[in-house]
């Protein structure tokens, strides 16, 4: 789990604005246990503690989501429980919940750790199903369904006493946190919160979909960041063994590893910092580009992608001149030279300059401070991504273009920091092939390039008017063959499908069947099947199932795709037998 607040509305995980983020390596976790989502704000009265619950065939669970909680009081009574304490602020909280049913008050319990109060209250009718927490059939906006932990009963009976025991055994053993990872920890010593089977489904090296085994791991703290708010997630390693995909949960991240690990156990994590340097880059890239274009041509960000191999902003505007897409580079890149630095803050929800920090709102979920990325001079935003500590780290920034966007939006394409030097790395490879291919330099490519052009168009052309004349030859040779008539065959390894409709054209005789053929002989090709209309719709069809393809036809032809030229005999003999049942038949 990590501490920082994840200020992400769900729409915009996909591609979306950013929220509150860790500055440069880290992600600090709260302790272990996810569904706490700590006070958003001080104030000075008696406020109510956010509460998660959730139903089992003995016990209801409930859980009171306070951090750092003082002065603690549980009240357990057989139709109601009464909970207080105050918060890391000073802030009173209380909760009082009637009950929807009687309880054992004499066997419930209530264990506490940095995080929470977490009571097991007894059920005094077992293996019944509490449809709500609350005698009164409402819902008060600080009290929400666990449905992380709310399953089916079905085979649970006989492992919750157990689930209860471990469950408080656990919460003992994270109670006492250690201090978070510092902000520039590359690798960092956790405990494993819990290790649950799950799958993940991936796209393999075929481009087809894969679903791969493994488990979901939570740690007490990571330097993970999962993925949200246009950011891919991190990778890495627990204890060497490779985490393929962090997500966020809540305020839980859930690491996805083919390896299981024991709860409880200390474990090592380590950021693969090449990944997590380049999202860095294009992350700062865009909060600084978004910040520009809105200065300098009023044009706001609606979403952002920070994809493999290049980034898009998407802008409130139809379109942009090459001249606004130049100066907003220009200004970008001169900013980057000024060393700006760029910082992190956080503030309480009730602070008047949250107003005032660019964001898209909150997420529902959201709890605790909101955390403010700022470019001194240039920009404050609510983010939870990762980012460089001064833009000097970028490197310079390349705008590739701008295409049209959703909603009549523009995408303006960019690459930031190392991405640029791939990129020229791989710009100057093609242009010193070109310039072996081409025998000039590079100034000269396009030139090359367009007389290149010019010649393949006129050899296309005169071999177009040479196949034309070749077939108007073979269907003068079919037509006057002493072979002619019933059946009359010809197959060509070059050839398209105008080729055959010339030699067609040409003989235009309605009494014989031509099948004609190009391509591959053992391969893939074309056909067609020309004759009397009656004839070509009945074996037409059947031709194109024989050769393994598929066609249409009208008016005495039939054309299309054939997989297996080498079924040409077998397409043959089918219209052979045809023809003789038919001459039969007369």
């Amino acid at each position: 789990m990590f501490s920082l607040p994840l200020n992400c509305s769900p729409d915009h995980i996909r591609r979306g604005s950013c929220w509150g983020r860790p500055q440069d390596l880290k992600i600090a976790a709260p302790a272990w246990n996810s569904k706490c989502h700590p006070g958003a704000g001080a104030a000075m009265a008696r406020q109510h503690a956010r509460t998660l619950w959730y139903d089992r065939p003995r016990y209801v669970f409930m859980e009171f989501c306070v951090e750092d909680s003082t002065d603690v009081h549980v009240l357990i009574e057989d139709h109601r429980i009464v909970f207080s304490c105050k918060n890391a602020d000073g802030v009173e909280l209380y909760n009082e919940i009637e009950f929807y049913a009687k309880v054992n008050s004499k066997d419930s319990q209530d264990k506490r750790s940095s995080r929470s109060i977490t009571c097991f209250v007894r059920k005094w009718k077992e293996k019944v199903a509490w449809p709500r927490l609350t005698k009164e059939d409402i819902k008060p906006v600080w009290l929400s369904v666990d449905f992380d932990n709310w399953r089916d009963w079905e085979g649970d009976e006989e492992m919750e006493l157990a689930h209860v025991e471990h469950y408080a055994e656990l919460l003992k053993k994270v109670s006492t946190k250690r201090p978070p990872p510092a902000m520039d920890d590359l690798d960092f010593t956790t405990t494993v919160v819990s290790c649950c089977p799950a799958e993940l489904q991936t796209e393999g090296s075929n481009g087809k979909k894969e679903v791969l085994s493994g488990f979901q791991v939570v740690l007490e703290d990571t330097v993970l960041f999962p993925e949200g708010g246009g950011q891919p997630d991190d990778r890495g390693t627990i204890n060497d063994i490779s985490v393929l995909r962090v997500t966020r949960r809540g305020e839980q991240a859930d690491h996805f590893t083919q390896t299981p690990l024991d709860p409880g156990s200390q474990v090592l994590v380590r950021v693969d910092w090449e990944r997590r340097f380049d999202h860095m880059q294009q992350h700062s890239g865009q909060h600084l580009i978004t910040a520009v274009a809105d200065h300098l041509f009023k044009l706001k960000t609606t979403s952002w992608e920070l994809g493999r191999f290049r980034s898009a902003i998407e802008l409130d505007t139809p379109s942009m001149t090459a001249e606004q897409v130049a100066a907003i580079e220009q200004s970008v890149n001169e900013k980057i030279r000024d060393r700006l630095p760029v910082n992190v803050r956080e503030l309480s929800l009730d602070d008047p300059e949250v107003e005032q920090v660019s964001g898209r709102g909150l997420p529902d979920d959201h709890a605790g401070p909101i955390r403010v990325v700022s470019i001194e001079g240039v920009d404050s935003n609510m983010c939870c991504g990762t980012h460089v500590s001064n833009l000097s780290d970028l490197q310079v920034i390349k705008i590739l273009g701008t295409e049209k966007g959703k909603k009549n939006r523009t995408n303006l394409i960019f690459l930031a920091g190392n991405r640029v030097l791939k990129w020229m790395e791989r710009s100057h490879g093609t242009e010193k092939a070109l310039t072996a291919l081409l025998k000039c330099g590079a100034e000269d490519h396009v030139e090359a390039v367009k007389k290149l052009q010019n010649s393949t168009k006129i050899l296309q052309k005169n071999n177009l008017n040479l196949l034309r004349d070749l077939a108007v030859h073979i269907a003068h040779s079919l037509r006057n063959s002493p072979d002619w008539g019933g059946v009359v065959v010809l197959h060509r390894k070059e050839g398209d499908s105008e080729f055959m409709n010339i030699i067609a054209n040409e003989i235009g005789s309605e009494e014989t069947l031509l099948f004609l053929t190009v391509g591959d002989e053992k391969g893939a090709g074309l056909f067609l099947l020309a004759g009397p209309p009656a004839s070509v719709e009945t074996l037409g069809p059947r031709v194109a199932e024989v050769l393994e393809g598929k066609g249409a036809g009208k008016k005495g032809r039939f054309q299309g795709k054939a997989t297996k030229m080498s079924r040409r005999m077998e397409a043959q003999a089918l219209l052979k037998d045809y023809i003789s049942t038919q001459s039969a038949k007369e």
